[in-house]
């Protein structure tokens, strides 16, 4: 839990919840792809259409998405997976995959190339998108 003052008013946040995955470079070789591997092509290993969401913690536009997409992860909970990435922390991983502009989108559907999305979302566009690209 973590409880932030604001304007002499207690704001809690809640994090027992939180249903976003984040990643390490061997996570998202074990769990996404294996692009070490597979330099030439996309090999999505998932068993689940994924968002991944390259942010970055000091990011506004990303600290803007990070509460929509915990609540897409809770809403799609068993439907697909939302990963995250700190392109501070895996630099190697943003440089693999030109990771440029934060925050970046990658909508990952089962059969087929991912998605890329760069910028903040509003929650509807994400809802279309889950639903018109990864869940088809």
């Amino acid at each position: 839990m973590i409880v932030l003052l604001r304007h002499k008013k207690t704001i809690t946040i809640n994090t027992t919840n939180m249903s976003t995955i984040h990643l390490t470079k061997a996570d998202f070789i074990s769990k996404v792809m294996d692009y070490e591997k597979n330099p030439d092509g996309w090999n999505y290993i998932g068993d689940k259409p994924a968002i991944i969401d390259f942010y970055a913690t000091w990011c506004g536009p990303c600290n803007h998405v990070a509460p929509i997409l915990e609540e897409i992860s809770d809403e799609y909970e068993g439907k697909i997976y939302v990963y995250k990435i700190d392109t501070d922390k895996e630099q190697e991983l943003s440089a693999a995959f030109g990771i440029e502009t934060i925050p970046t989108l990658i909508f990952v559907p089962l059969n087929g190339e991912p998605k890329m999305s760069q910028g903040a979302m509003p929650k509807s566009a994400f809802k279309e998108i889950i639903e018109d690209v990864l869940l088809k």
